[in-house]
């Protein structure tokens, strides 16, 4: 993606914005169960739960839906169930696509899935078609209104490999592991502000196309996001 900016993604949805975010929290909820359904409910002594509270906390998830959410885990029974499932494919004009899904039926997912890229001009591959494309990082943004030399001293000093300013926010990349520690220091600093916090995926290698494919890329990407089933898209996209 163009710097993954999600940021940059509300603005271009700036229309939409209340509808996608109810479909947001609808989406981080389900990850919330998941994370402390499968470890502690306490996102203190559970890091993949906390992980996606922070998530939600950088996305504006009021804290009672947050709360909500991991109450329905304590009490969920033993045949409730969700499945980490991941598909990868390719977009119009070969851009890479990976999508990753939290379902309860493995075919109704596979099938929209497919569906989805078949028309709109792509198609899906074998595990590990595109996933070499990408690696996983943890990525935090936050508004330009801090000091660009103080962000960059706390990020490297806690585990930050790059920051940059892109358009009116920092974007801070750094490994997976080293996200909370980089959260962290920035809280401490006087960082309030958190407008993405995530592990997520970073493509390697990006595709320059022309407008005509750029809008028909986009159209694939938001039919996949409607899917409820799917969480995250990840493309490799210029």
């Amino acid at each position: 993606m163009s710097g993954h900016s999600k940021w940059a993604t509300i603005h271009r949805k700036k229309g939409e914005l209340d509808q996608a975010r109810g479909k947001v929290f609808q989406k981080i909820a389900k990850e919330l169960y998941v994370a402390a359904k499968q470890g502690s409910p306490d996102p203190d002594s559970n890091a993949a739960l906390r992980l996606v509270v922070e998530k939600a906390k950088a996305a504006n998830m009021p804290k009672d839906n947050i709360q909500k959410a991991i109450d329905k885990a304590k009490g969920a029974s033993e045949g409730e169930n969700f499945e980490a499932v991941r598909y990868e494919g390719y977009g119009p004009a070969g851009v890479a696509f990976m999508v990753d899904c939290l379902t309860d039926n493995r075919n109704r997912t596979a099938s929209q899935v497919r569906s989805a890229f078949t028309k709109h001009g792509g198609n899906l591959g074998t595990d590990g078609s595109v996933s070499y494309l990408f690696k996983r990082i943890g990525m935090i943004e936050i508004p330009v209104q801090y000091d660009e030399e103080e962000i960059m001293l706390a990020s490297l000093d806690a585990g930050a490999e790059d920051v940059t300013k892109e358009e009116d926010v920092y974007q801070i990349t750094m490994p997976a592991e080293a996200l909370l520690a980089v959260k962290d220091a920035l809280s401490q600093m006087g960082v309030e502000e958190f407008l993405t916090s995530e592990v997520t995926y970073l493509a390697t290698n990006q595709v320059d196309v022309d407008a005509e494919v750029h809008e028909k890329v986009e159209k694939l990407m938001d039919a996949l996001e409607e899917l409820d089933d799917v969480q995250e898209v990840y493309h490799n996209l210029k």
